[in-house]
């Protein structure tokens, strides 16, 4: 699947917002990309993981046991990509703040992780994700996600693949610029800033 195909579906399904927007990572921007949005056709969101799954290298698709996902933005395509691997896909989640697997969901020490999710800004719900998988005895071999929003600029010490790399601006609270602080501000996403 190409970039301009991966954008149609987003398009197609009413999934990449203008406006502006508060980021989980704290970060403001013009543009929002709703992958709940995207993914909530299932014959599309099976479309994109098999078109991310087939990006994945070879060597990477041969080794992973289990997908991990952050929730909620990565559950849906975890879950895609567990089917497209043929390996289960679980989810880590935060109900004090902190990843954690909970509903009877365990790793068994060693097993391979692919952590999957759907938009990486920065990184950090993605190392925060890891570092629980590693805390539970995996070993996360690979990253991917639908969308590199940091436009190519984000680092992982493992390889990270992503099915389209977009880089929107993004600005921090007091670098905004006049046109995007005189719009109001919506924060779309599943988690809560203080």
């Amino acid at each position: 699947m190409t970039e301009d195909e991966v954008l149609s579906e987003f398009r197609a399904a009413g999934a990449l917002l203008e406006g502006h927007f508060l980021l989980s990572s704290g970060r403001h921007s013009a543009h929002y990309l709703q992958c709940a949005r995207v993914l909530m056709n299932p014959n599309r969101a099976g479309r994109l993981a098999v078109a991310l799954a087939s990006a994945l290298p070879r060597e990477l698709r041969s080794r992973i046991d289990k997908v991990v996902s952050p929730a909620m933005g990565g559950i849906i395509i975890g879950h895609e990509m567990g089917r497209a691997l043929q390996v289960d896909a679980i989810f880590v989640e935060r109900p004090t703040g902190t990843f954690e697997l909970r509903r009877g969901f365990d790793i068994q020490p060693g097993e391979r992780i692919l952590m999957v999710e759907d938009v990486v800004t920065t990184g950090l719900s993605s190392r925060e994700a890891i570092s629980a998988v590693e805390g539970a005895g995996g070993k996360v071999v690979g990253i991917c996600s639908l969308v590199d929003r940091s436009g190519g600029q984000v680092e992982f010490d493992i390889p990270y693949h992503a099915l389209v790399s977009l880089s929107f601006p993004t600005y921090a609270e007091d670098e905004l610029p006049d046109d995007l602080a005189a719009v109001p501000v919506e924060k779309p996403g599943s988690r809560k800033k203080p």
